[in-house]
């Protein structure tokens, strides 16, 4: 008889995949909140007035960043042979890479609201104002564009440690990965200075293209990686 759990009697293993993503990404949030406090706290005190229209499209840059350690957990499972053990135990692809996606959006949620508290706090605690435009910005662009941009360089680093071989310090997509996941972000800022349409659709836009691809990576996993994919390539 097959006592496997099946249904509703499957555990969840979101808040430990919640749990270990932030203790093994604590190294990639703390340098992505020096950045975002430190960038941000520059710009309100040399007074330069940018930081309604500056801080709002980079900050999607930063995020990225933070958010990486819960593709760590999952390059090293893999590794190690759990996802052998989970699948045996019913759990399907598509339900251990939405865990890894909902802990990597769980972690830029953090990343998000705090260096948006910090920032914003202190820009009116110096005297400024919340403008129109800040809001529209934050609204419109920061912070979809903060959680597709994560999404998405999740997706790509899952799909990218299925199809390959990784080994720890050799050919980890872990160190690369941020680098694609602020590509969305990078391309954006380069459009705004060559595309001559209003700002705002541009970065709806983009918004929408990243979160459409990041569908449709998700919508492909059973097509595009069979179970043995997540096998340990050991």
């Amino acid at each position: 008889m097959d006592s496997r759990p099946t249904g509703s009697s499957r555990p969840s293993l979101l808040g430990m995949e919640i749990r270990r993503s932030f203790w093994m990404g604590r190294v990639f949030l703390a340098v992505s909140f020096a950045y975002t406090l430190l960038f941000q706290t520059i710009l309100i005190l040399a007074g330069s007035g940018a930081f309604d229209t500056t801080v709002p499209l980079l900050l999607p840059i930063f995020s990225v960043v933070g958010a990486m350690g819960s593709l760590s957990v999952y390059s090293s499972d893999r590794i190690k042979g759990v996802f052998e053990y989970l699948m045996a135990y019913g759990f399907t692809p598509q339900r251990l890479f939405l865990d890894v996606l909902l802990a990597g959006l769980t972690m830029v949620s953090l990343v998000v609201g705090v260096s948006l508290a910090f920032g914003v706090g202190l820009y009116v605690a110096t005297g400024h104002t919340v403008s129109a435009t800040l809001v529209e910005l934050l609204v419109i662009y920061t912070i979809p564009m903060s959680y597709a941009s994560v999404a998405f360089a999740t997706t790509v680093g899952m799909y990218w440690t299925s199809l390959s071989s990784p080994r720890a310090g050799m050919n980890s997509p872990v160190g690369i990965v941020p680098f694609i996941g602020i590509a969305p972000s990078l391309l954006t800022l380069a459009a705004l200075g060559l595309v001559h349409a209003p700002a705002a659709a541009i970065l709806g836009l983009a918004v929408l293209l990243v979160t459409v691809t990041v569908v449709v990576l998700l919508r492909s996993i059973g097509r595009l990686l069979p179970r043995e994919r997540l096998l340990s390539p050991a």
